[in-house]
């Protein structure tokens, strides 16, 4: 029998009761003042011994090519299949254009060559899924923190919210696009990428092409896809529902996934 840390069982627990709740649209627990006032102290207390113990910002495990996974799954949205991807799609993603913006003192807009112009970094992690499951790949990309530093952030600045091409329900109805949002802490670890290519390969339209998120020591759905914007802001609040994330607002995920 797998064996996941206490904080992982935790969370499995509580992501599989929401997503039963999302799925039937009994949403009046996640809704209720008091139990949302205990998640997020709980989480408060979680993050502030996260952040003591990798105040370093000491590096995720990273493993030998001879430990790559066989397959690596595809998870989540598997294509937007939207107008606007499809016409990225078909043009190999050479008019993709990634806009960095909000609280930078220098906006800018990022073509794929641009990002592949930033001094690489290669990694070979394991993605921790919230379902249960692992797998083990290697990741190449830009830095986030070097797309970042040419952007020129302002002081102000304290998340990074990346708004993506899909689209999922929400749990009110209808469709919202997908989002996710890191803080600048985890935004400047060396081993954060905007991700382009999977083991030595560019990204397939599953594994999130032509851009995602890698923030190696968070779970599996803070590692945004399809990558449109990333919009620096001093606050989450205001921004879609306001918890940091889709699977936040629409199922009671914690904002921070740590692993």
């Amino acid at each position: 029998m797998t064996r996941f840390p206490i904080r992982r069982r935790v969370l499995l627990g509580t992501g599989a009761a929401s997503l039963g709740l999302l799925a039937s649209g009994c949403d009046s627990i996640l809704r209720a003042k008091q139990t949302r006032d205990v998640l997020k102290l709980g989480q408060a207390m979680s993050l502030g011994v996260q952040r003591a113990i990798l105040s370093s910002q000491p590096l995720a495990r990273e493993f030998l090519s001879s430990q790559l996974s066989p397959v690596f799954k595809v998870n989540g949205t598997r294509d937007p299949a939207t107008e606007e991807y499809r016409a990225l799609q078909a043009n190999n993603f050479t008019t993709y254009r990634l806009q960095v913006d909000g609280l930078v003192h220098a906006p800018k807009s990022f073509s794929l060559a641009d990002l592949q112009s930033i001094l690489p970094r290669s990694q070979i992690t394991r993605h921790d899924c919230v379902e249960g499951w692992s797998a083990i790949g290697k990741w190449t990309g830009a830095p986030l923190h070097e797309v970042l530093i040419q952007c020129a952030p302002d002081r102000s600045a304290r998340f990074a919210v990346f708004q993506c091409y899909d689209s999922l329900r929400a749990s009110r109805g209808g469709m919202t696009a997908y989002y996710e949002s890191i803080d600048l802490f985890d935004a400047y670890h060396p081993q954060t990428l905007l991700a382009y290519a999977l083991n030595d390969a560019p990204l397939s339209v599953g594994h999130g092409a032509p851009l995602r998120l890698r923030v190696e020591r968070q779970l599996g759905y803070k590692q945004a896809k399809y990558i449109k914007r990333i919009t620096l802001t001093s606050s989450l609040a205001g921004i879609y529902g306001g918890n940091g994330g889709y699977w936040e607002d629409n199922a009671g995920y914690e904002w921070y996934g740590g692993i």
